[in-house]
């Protein structure tokens, strides 16, 4: 049976780790984009949705991909951080034409996410 003593020591370890987590997913909300050619995973910036309207994550990229035609993200892919470790990172600019067959999903990345450049 856990004390109290560890309960309070349990939470207060997940507390401070929350932080972080939070901090990480912060940087760009990843999602996947499935298309009649095929699928990408693109990374939009808090700076971006904030912009592009209010609502859940998501909703607000498929509106705005619908209201504009044409959007440009950042595609992510799986790649090597300094230290050697796998991450998500921006591999470039890249175009999302707006079509009737299209599909966007959330992405929960099993690696960290790396923020775009400038």
């Amino acid at each position: 049976m856990i004390t109290l003593h560890r309960r309070l020591a349990l939470l207060a370890t997940l507390a401070m780790a929350a932080p972080s987590v939070v901090a990480a997913s912060s940087v760009v909300t990843l999602f996947q984009v499935v298309g009649p050619r095929g699928t990408v995973v693109i990374g939009v910036t808090p700076q971006e949705l904030l912009a592009w309207g209010r609502g859940e994550p998501v909703s607000i990229v498929a509106e705005r991909l619908h209201a504009a035609g044409t959007i440009t993200v950042w595609q992510y892919a799986v790649g090597r951080a300094a230290d050697g470790s796998l991450q998500m990172q921006p591999r470039a600019r890249v175009a999302l034409l707006r079509t009737e067959a299209m599909r966007i999903e959330p992405y929960a990345s099993a690696h960290p996410v790396a923020a775009p450049p400038g």
